[in-house]
């Protein structure tokens, strides 16, 4: 068989599908399916909207956690940043109200990615030239940036100034073309996302130096560059996530964003990105936010467990997820 028709076999063969690609859409679908069983409020359109609006911050910050893991690194610190990075914004633009007005809104919104760049940034230096573990160093700056809200708050909360509170609403509670404002940001960060992860050299490095970072190194590729621009995407995704979120409440409080860690990697594993990294599905990470989100509803609008018991549900997930993931190697 000449190599023109070995070519023309393989065009014509039927492409197999990924059911592994596909698995968290099939488990996005089943909650779907059994939450309208059990409770018929759960498919209304409100709900669904309000399901999918809150879990857009997870979704937002998970994007660049998808970096951060296919590199094979671990960030614990996304919710303390987020709190961290929330309540300098507030204090921005508290500041410059007075003389601005609303224009403070764009100045805080732009000194929050500059501060989340920072933050990641800092997690990335310390990670590759300082040669410690992700786990390790992580865990030490995320006990820092909640230190430093607590400190900023002095225990309390940080409120927005009530004159800034109408216009900045519509960016939480307004929508485009019917599509509520956070989803569609959620959207433009994934579709970006994809797009370096599928479609650019960097994308390409990320996942080799998941997959095995000798040999990523050999070839000639930066491995401290790397990781350190993945963590730095990680605190811009993280900005972008405080953008959305604060409108919601109004404040920064140092409880804000607690235990966001634990279901930003949950998130991130039931999309099918590998833990020890070389992998990483960044739709998939978004139907892992929505199905963490989903269940969370399901559970307190059935009255099946306390909200309280939530978190405790998602670590389950995450336990059997990687489960999974260890028996379908």
């Amino acid at each position: 068989m000449t190599s023109a028709t070995t070519s023309i076999a393989i065009a014509d063969a039927p492409r197999r599908i990924s059911w592994a690609a596909m698995g968290p859409f099939i488990a996005l679908a089943m909650v779907l399916l059994i939450g309208t069983m059990l409770n018929s409020n759960f498919a209304t359109a409100t709900n669904l909207t309000n399901v999918v609006t809150r879990s857009a911050f997870i979704a937002i910050i998970a994007v660049g956690a998808t970096f951060v893991i296919s590199s094979r690194c671990l960030d614990l610190s996304v919710g303390s940043m987020m709190a961290f990075v929330t309540g300098i914004m507030i204090l921005t633009m508290n500041r410059l109200e007075p003389s601005m007005g609303a224009n403070a809104i764009f100045v805080g919104a732009f000194v929050g990615l500059l501060v989340g760049a920072a933050c990641g940034l800092l997690n990335g230096l310390i990670v590759t030239v300082g040669k410690i573990e992700p786990f390790i160093a992580t865990l030490g700056t995320m006990g820092i940036f909640r230190a430093l809200i607590t400190w900023m708050s002095d225990g309390g909360s940080i409120p927005m100034a009530r004159a800034l509170r109408e216009p900045y609403r519509p960016v939480y509670f307004g929508d485009v073309l019917g599509v509520p404002v956070p989803v569609a940001i959620t959207l433009a960060v994934a579709l970006v996302g994809a797009f370096i992860l599928y479609r650019t050299k960097y994308g390409r490095r990320c996942m080799a130096v998941g997959s095995n970072a000798d040999v990523a190194r050999f070839s000639g590729v930066s491995v401290i560059k790397v990781r350190t621009i993945a963590f730095v995407i990680q605190g811009l995704c993280v900005a972008i996530a405080a953008i959305c979120y604060i409108p919601r409440l109004g404040a920064a409080t140092p409880t804000t964003g607690q235990l966001w860690e634990l279901q930003v990697i949950t998130a991130v594993v039931i999309g099918g990105t590998l833990l020890r990294g070389g992998r990483a599905r960044i739709w998939g990470t978004i139907a892992g936010a929505l199905i963490l989100e989903l269940i969370a509803n399901l559970m307190v609008l059935s009255n099946m467990v306390s909200e309280y018991l939530v978190a405790a549900v998602q670590g389950v997930i995450i336990i059997l997820a990687m489960l999974a993931h260890r028996f379908t190697k």
